[in-house]
């Protein structure tokens, strides 16, 4: 969109169940509150929302293992994560949260407009129910044996030993975790949203319009959920911790918590709009503001297809981009909270902000390491000792030293004030300087515009570089010593040192939307006030005036030293869990299964078979009937596919299936085999099968 009005920058809303690590602020948060301070500097209206996400079953299982209530789970990680961000300067306009009487509202209108229109559908199904409870179970709140690798640590949706996704008809042995009973199969009705009918328009508006500006991540995903068949997604469930569904009948049910969730960034410019007495309207009815969704890659499908098709269903604006990051791994591994392989925030923050005085040079050094090696197109990973370089050999090496030689040698040298600048005597090498002052302007700002925010603090120490480099080839230290003999060498020292302040009061515009307490601190040195960081006056030279007497230099950055990084490094082994923990939280991903004996592989049989028919299971929205060849015999499969495959698109498809694992019945159908599926990080399930058609029965070694 060209020259917007306004600007609305939404980051993923956290999850009120726990801390949240620095993976999560180099995913969502940081990129967002660089281009909204990028944003504001350039005078731009703009405003900057987030808030905790508040229901769910998350909540109430995190309050058991607590002993508490989700009231008092959300209070505390709401203010704790609240507290994270501002002591990691991440500017929101405002941080609200789902569980307010505002957001209730104005989810409830949300879905009574939609269920008006007849945008929504009603389907009776038959879902798991706690007879001693009296309460429908959500799928986490049934554990049982996983049918694939035998463990006990299985719940309806995910196995936690082997990480397969699961239903909670696949299950042996499953038991409420409320109270332990065999749950049983009850009628209940949902509302879903058909997203099969906006699949024209999803492709039109992602694959045609957005195919060439937005990340070839999201893009690609977005096609593969498009191309797959998009099913069916229920609004609404049983559970009693949540938005209440507006409608008499609905008695006992919810919004489900991804369909209120996204909401919370409408009533959350609700709330900043009272706050100010501004108009919500524009920011979201508009068609000359821009949205932007900041978001890690396991939230695309939220925000890339279903939110779209509720904002276009409800008369609002879709997002003009949606830059996605990919996964933060620390120290060679996946973050998990569950093994407790992680860095909290709030770790960081208690380590090293709280520990020096204002903290501001430690919430920069890991900004800026952060977006140093941001996970923009594929997963990067943090390790303590690249923070120690990016800290010891960029900030302090680079930037720190450059500006500390200037401002050193503008006092001896130039008596603390900024010196003129003669034309007379300028050189090739101030020239060169000028422009390139120009040039990293020009290239800092298209990188911010497109969003490379790692490309553009790149050249932010590039210019400090070149400024490094200038210093060297004009040496104003060894001219000083032959000013007695030749005292014409003052006016070259003056261009030197002139230059270099402008290019500090450059380096301080250019640095704000990554490190605006470096950027403040220099504004100190500099005494110049905040206005001067507006991007109108990036790349001038004539920003700071000839005879303006300037502070003392301070240091920018400390050296991390090797002692501090052992430390972490010993802290982080001595906290990691055992593989026998507790079972993980459902935001979470298993790491892998432990190993196995050869003997143990095996005893399974791998075939390839070939699927010749397939239909739906009346009143199972996960489950598809298979009728697969192999070769000698065709087998009926029972398969937790549904969500992802539609039964015609898969007829010919070639498969690999288990072929010796005992026969069990779901929903009264006899499953003789399992298909193997392999799973990407947000969910989608696909096919594991041969690169080239192969025989039916065919055998896997």
């Amino acid at each position: 969109m060209q020259n917007p009005k306004r600007y609305l920058i939404t980051a993923a809303l956290p999850y009120a169940n726990g801390l949240k690590h620095v993976g999560h602020l180099a995913g969502a948060y940081i990129p967002a509150d660089i281009y909204a301070r990028y944003l504001r500097a350039q005078e731009r209206d703009v405003v900057f929302v987030c808030g905790s996400d508040e229901h769910g079953t998350a909540i109430p299982i995190q309050a058991r293992k607590e002993g508490t209530t989700p009231q008092a789970i959300i209070d505390k990680y709401h203010a704790a994560m609240q507290q994270d961000f501002a002591d990691l300067d991440i500017q929101f306009d405002i941080y609200h949260r789902t569980s307010a009487p505002l957001h209730h509202e104005t989810a409830s209108a949300f879905f009574t407009q939609l269920e008006k229109a007849g945008d929504l559908e009603t389907k009776e199904t038959e879902q798991f129910y706690d007879p001693e409870a009296k309460s429908f179970l959500a799928d986490r709140y049934i554990k049982g044996t996983c049918p694939a690798c035998q463990s006990d640590r299985a719940f309806g949706d995910q196995c936690e030993s082997c990480g397969r996704s699961l239903s909670p008809e696949e299950l042996i042995r499953p038991v409420s975790t409320l109270s332990g009973a065999t749950p049983i199969l009850k009628k209940t009705t949902h509302w879903y949203l058909p997203l099969g009918k906006h699949e024209d328009f999803l492709r039109k508006w992602i694959l045609e319009n957005h195919g060439a500006d937005w990340r070839p991540a999201v893009v690609g995903q977005c096609k593969g959920w498009i191309e797959g068949g998009l099913q069916s997604r229920a609004v609404t469930r049983d559970l009693d911790w949540g938005v209440k569904v507006p409608l008499p009948q609905a008695n006992g049910k919810v919004l489900y918590v991804w369909f209120d969730a996204p909401i919370g960034y409408i009533s959350a410019t609700k709330q900043w709009a009272l706050d100010h007495g501004k108009d919500w309207g524009p920011y979201w009815k508009d068609a000359e503001t821009k949205l932007v969704h900041f978001i890690g890659k396991d939230n695309i499908v939220f925000h890339c297809i279903i939110f779209p098709v509720m904002l276009k269903l409800g008369g609002y604006i879709l997002p003009d981009n949606v830059p996605s990051n990919e996964f933060l791994n620390l120290e060679g591994d996946k973050m998990s909270t569950s093994r407790n392989w992680k860095l909290d925030m709030r770790e960081y923050i208690n380590d090293f902000v709280k520990k020096e005085n204002g903290g501001g040079q430690a919430v920069d050094m890991l900004r800026y390491y952060l977006t140093q090696i941001a996970p923009e197109t594929k997963d990067s990973e943090f390790t303590w000792k690249g923070f120690q370089d990016a800290v010891n050999s960029e900030l302090v090496a680079v930037l720190g030293n450059f500006v500390n030689r200037t401002w050193v040698l503008m006092h001896k040298l130039c008596k603390g004030k900024v010196p003129p600048y003669h034309t007379g005597v300028a050189d090739e090498y101030d020239q060169r300087l000028i422009e390139q002052i120009q040039t990293s302007t020009q290239i800092v700002t298209q990188h911010l515009e497109q969003y490379q925010f790692r490309d553009a603090l790149f050249a932010v120490v590039d210019l400090a570089r070149h400024g490094n480099q200038y210093m060297q080839r004009k040496e104003p230290w060894i001219l000083a010593k032959r000013l007695e003999q030749e005292p014409e060498a003052q006016k070259a020292i003056d261009n030197c040192l002139h230059l270099c302040l402008q290019l500090c009061a450059n380096l301080a515009i250019l640095g704000n939307p990554f490190l605006p307490n470096t950027s403040k601190t220099l504004c100190h040195m500099m005494k110049v006030v905040d206005r001067m960081l507006e991007w109108k006056h990036a790349g001038r030279i004539d920003l700071l005036k000839v005879g303006y007497s300037l502070r003392e230099p301070q240091l920018l950055f400390r050296k991390i030293e090797d002692t501090e990084i052992d430390i972490q490094l010993e802290k982080l082994k001595s906290n990691i869990m055992p593989p026998d923990s507790p079972a993980p939280t459902p935001s979470e991903q298993p790491l892998g299964k432990p190993p196995i004996q050869f003997d143990d592989f095996a005893k399974v049989e791998l075939k390839v078979g070939t699927i010749v028919a397939a239909e739906k299971v009346e009143k199972a929205d996960k489950l598809l009937k298979l009728s697969v060849d192999l070769g000698s015999e065709t087998r009926t499969i029972v398969s937790g596919i549904a969500l992802h495959y539609a039964p015609e698109d898969i007829i010919g498809k070639q498969v690999t299936v288990v072929t010796n694992l005992a026969p069990r019945k779901m929903r009264g159908i006899e499953s003789n085999g399992m298909i193997l599926m392999a799973e990407d990080p947000v969910g989608k399930l696909h096919f594991v099968n041969p690169d080239t058609p192969i025989q039916p029965g065919s055998g896997i070694s």
